[in-house]
């Protein structure tokens, strides 16, 4: 059994060839995709945060509205950048959603990725320490979320209260138990997902990796996993880790699959420059059912993972990516075991 979900990078434009116009669209059909996911027998709903872009850059309401709407499948985010992230505001938020979805919150974070505009979380109030980059202090509020989120008590009780409190320190509330297990870390290379191992922290591994070997892309994924999971063993970690990886699975079965990807068939690897380093950026997966079939097989990556999220083109309308999503559920799913 292998988890399959979806994830929205949650994109509008306001454009006639786009079905999300708005930002109001974009978050009512998140709603909608995930409903009908639910119903179609997929296994999560995962939205995709990015800030100063039309795309879904607070997640929280999103995912407490998903989580009311549905009752089954895992909500989560690839990934929320922690540059930008109050901790404590965040650990109530995040407290909050995964209560009312019934403890079904798959948080995915990280240290960001590109921004739409120069240092944006100076915006936000936060400046990185002396000495420190923006990613020490993505991992700064990384490491202060982790330890909000045990719910051990911190804060000094006012002795003349407005309300009565518990004995001993309070945390913050709402507190829900069991979400920090349910934390994954977006990594884009082998070294960052033996950090998140170290940290207890799920792997969230994405389509793109910020290094290039020159072995294909799903091998070198591949590997990331495996550095990831021992380095798990190795840190002493009571429960068993989970595994995610992203993959654009467009299945040819009708005219209008094949207007949108049929020229995606024989995609490749692509080797790119991001952040000023090399990277490497895994292939679309388009064409007829047995062909997808295969070469799925032969992804070691896919093969590692446990959890697999079908990358959406969310302006193309909740119909047809329900449809994306029934595609690879009921025809190639089966054919490799996964259901």
């Amino acid at each position: 059994m292998k988890h399959i979900g979806f994830l929205s990078f949650g994109h509008w434009t306001d454009h006639p060839s786009s079905a999300t116009r708005s930002a109001a669209d974009v978050l009512h059909q998140s709603i909608e995709l995930a409903e009908a996911a639910e119903e179609l027998g997929a296994d999560g709903a995962y939205f995709r945060v990015h800030h100063f872009a039309r795309q879904l850059g607070s997640p929280f309401p999103l995912l407490a509205a998903v989580g009311a709407r549905t009752r089954r499948i895992e909500i989560g985010t690839g990934v929320i950048d922690m540059r930008y992230e109050n901790p404590a505001y965040m650990t109530e938020d995040a407290g909050a959603a995964d209560l009312i979805a019934g403890g079904r919150l798959q948080l995915g974070i990280s240290r960001g990725s590109p921004e739409q505009v120069i240092e944006g979380y100076r915006h936000f109030d936060h400046v990185p320490a002396a000495g420190e980059s923006d990613a020490d202090m993505a991992r700064r509020h990384t490491a202060r979320f982790l330890e909000l989120l045990t719910g051990e008590g911190f804060a000094e009780p006012n002795p003349r209260p407005m309300f009565p409190n518990p004995p001993g320190l309070l945390r913050l509330e709402p507190h829900s138990p069991g979400l920090r297990e349910r934390i994954w870390w977006g990594a884009g290379s082998r070294a960052t997902a033996e950090w998140a191992a170290t940290q207890g922290m799920n792997l969230m591994s994405s389509t793109l990796l910020t290094e290039d070997t020159g072995v294909p892309f799903h091998e070198l994924q591949a590997e990331q996993i495996q550095r990831f999971r021992d380095a798990w063993t190795a840190a002493g970690h009571a429960h068993t880790p989970r595994v995610s990886v992203s993959r654009s699975v467009f299945p040819i079965t009708d005219d209008r699959d094949r207007a949108y990807f049929g020229t995606a068939t024989g995609s490749t690897d692509q080797v790119g420059v991001l952040d000023g380093g090399r990277a490497r950026f895994g292939k679309t997966y388009a064409g007829e059912v047995d062909q997808i079939v295969a070469d799925l097989a032969e992804d070691s990556a896919v093969a590692a993972a446990d959890t697999l999220l079908l990358t959406v083109p969310n302006q193309l309308g909740v119909d047809y990516n329900a449809h994306v999503i029934d595609n690879v559920v009921r025809h190639v799913a089966p054919q490799l075991g996964w259901r």
